[in-house]
């Protein structure tokens, strides 16, 4: 297939075809990763910009060295850098990078739909980084790349995702990839956490872990996203822990071949204890080594398209 998409906002708007396309993409971008020479041409003149209104380690730094790999100019702006702190904008912002030339744009924003508007309003090309409580389309891929990379398969895979569902992009873009490629999606946590508007997405709730553990093949543990939420929705940690945290006992009724996956920062004794996280079952890490990937390609596809004649 033909990639035709400048932007990449949200899962839910890609077909599945085009997830697996980005998917293909990375597997071949992995194999730069493994040269000596861990770089390619492949976007040699174009300028990306990170521009991150919110916090982040991984991502920030995992689509620098993407656009790093594929021979871009890389700059990166903090909000608190920014004009954004003096009241600027955010679409000002945006216009002013466009005027000096840059060609993609990737935006973390605590604001639902930030990406979105930008994606409208620009001609280059604006890559989601996580947009509040609505998508993280990149997570969504790399977690999707590493189960079908571990697993030779996403289709008919038993996919549990604990934890604050409510309040969690990369639920949602895990869920909008997963089952347009035809996994078998379990969302598990407390019922003030888990809606059960998501069923309308093609996923099963339930609000005990215990009962659906040793049937997975894959469990991806979820931070409590405690900046995103204005009340309580839960006791606190230690009642968390003791019912949906993933411990060396319940780990131990896993499947043989099961995956145990996380999209970081982990809370160690809260999700899963620090032993399961460093165990046989983990692919916590090869999550972080995918997602370099996975931007590699987001970057590379999405940088090819001419950009829009106006915006």
């Amino acid at each position: 297939m033909k990639w035709t998409r400048k932007d990449l906002v949200a899962l839910s708007d890609l077909s599945a075809e085009e997830i697996s396309f980005v998917l293909d993409t990375a597997s071949e971008f992995k194999d730069v990763g493994r040269r000596r020479l861990k770089k390619v041409p492949s976007l040699r003149g174009k300028t990306m910009v990170n521009l991150f209104v919110e916090a982040s380690t991984r991502t920030r730094t995992s689509f620098e060295l993407a656009g790093v790999r594929l021979s871009a100019d890389v700059v990166n702006i903090a909000a608190q850098t920014s004009s954004l702190s003096k009241g600027e904008t955010l679409k000002d912002t945006a216009k002013n990078l466009e005027a000096l030339a840059a060609d993609l744009i990737v935006l973390r924003h605590s604001a639902a739909g930030a990406a979105h508007f930008l994606a409208g309003r620009l001609r280059a090309g604006v890559i989601n980084a996580g947009d509040g409580s609505h998508e993280h389309p990149t997570q969504g891929l790399l977690d999707v790349f590493t189960i079908r990379e571990r697993l030779g398969r996403v289709a008919g895979v038993k996919v549990g995702i604990v934890g604050d569902i409510r309040f969690s992009r990369v639920a949602r873009s895990n869920l909008q990839a997963l089952v347009k490629l035809g996994a078998r999606v379990t969302l598990i946590g407390p019922p003030t956490l888990v809606p059960r508007e998501f069923e309308r997405l093609g996923a099963v709730i339930t609000h005990s872990l215990d009962d659906v553990l040793g049937d997975l093949d894959v469990i991806n543990l979820l931070r409590i996203q405690h900046e995103r939420q204005k009340a309580g929705f839960f006791p606190g940690t230690g009642e968390y822990a003791a019912l949906f945290g993933l411990n060396a006992a319940r780990a131990g009724r896993l499947k043989p071949e099961a995956l145990v996956m996380h999209p970081g920062p982990i809370h160690r004794g809260v999700e899963l204890d620090g032993s399961v996280a460093d165990g046989p079952h983990s692919v916590i890490l090869d999550q972080v080594t995918n997602g370099l990937a996975v931007r590699m390609a987001v970057l590379y596809l999405c940088g090819s398209v001419p950009p829009k004649e106006e915006a």
